[in-house]
């Protein structure tokens, strides 16, 4: 392959990194599934939307050289103390709300998609295993790629990632829209009590690293 050359398989290779980056389990994904589940497709698409925009920003952040400035353990642990509060507050509400999903309901939304936007947003920009990732994953493929290839490819692969994002995100989408339209009303009750707690229990381990940050041994 000649320098500044995209291969068609170099390319998949990094839509495949986006999406092995997004299919754990994690908060993006479960807010995700709530929202489908309460609102239809679009709310959870644009919950991964939200969280798209803010790994865009850590992209950038990581390009420029400046996420370095977000190491700091001062700033860590106010990330992750943040998150805590975020991802709790957002599990408690899918708790609490899950008991009232009713036949009217799953016809309707409850929040609008601005709303959604933000929530999948926040979560993800104080996320610190996003900086993580973005830092440690993205930046060496960053400085690797910065010796083999020009600007315009690496901006090329960048892409190719936030497609790979994309594409688990419309999937995630798809597939919380297909149960809340084939389960019944008791079941999306019982996943959308499960993704709560699975928000509540990733809040608690960023509250946890908060405390074990701000109070070393």
């Amino acid at each position: 392959m000649l320098k500044g050359e995209v291969t068609i398989h170099s390319f998949l290779s990094y839509i495949l990194l986006g999406l092995s980056l997004s299919a754990p389990i994690g908060p993006i994904n479960a807010a995700q599934l709530d929202k489908g589940i309460r609102g239809g497709f679009w709310h959870a698409w644009f919950v991964g939307l939200g969280a798209i925009s803010a790994d865009i920003i850590y992209m950038l952040l990581v390009y420029f050289g400046v996420i370095h400035l977000l190491d700091a353990p001062f700033v860590k642990a106010f990330l992750w103390l943040f998150g805590f509060f975020v991802l709790v507050y957002t599990g408690v509400e899918s708790i609490k709300n899950a008991g009232i999903i009713t036949a009217a309901e799953m016809r309707g939304s409850e929040t609008s998609l601005s709303r959604s936007f933000w929530a999948g947003f926040l979560m993800s920009l104080f996320n610190p295993l996003s900086i993580l990732f973005w830092l440690g994953i993205y930046g060496s493929i960053l400085a690797k790629a910065a010796l083999e290839f020009p600007l315009q490819q690496l901006l090329i692969y960048s892409g190719a990632i936030v497609l790979g994002i994309l594409i688990w995100d419309v999937t995630m989408a798809a597939a919380s829209s297909i149960f809340r339209k084939v389960l019944t009303t008791r079941v999306l009750k019982a996943i959308s009590v499960l993704s709560g707690l699975s928000l509540v229990g990733f809040g608690f381990y960023f509250g946890v690293q908060a405390f074990q940050l701000l109070f070393p041994h």
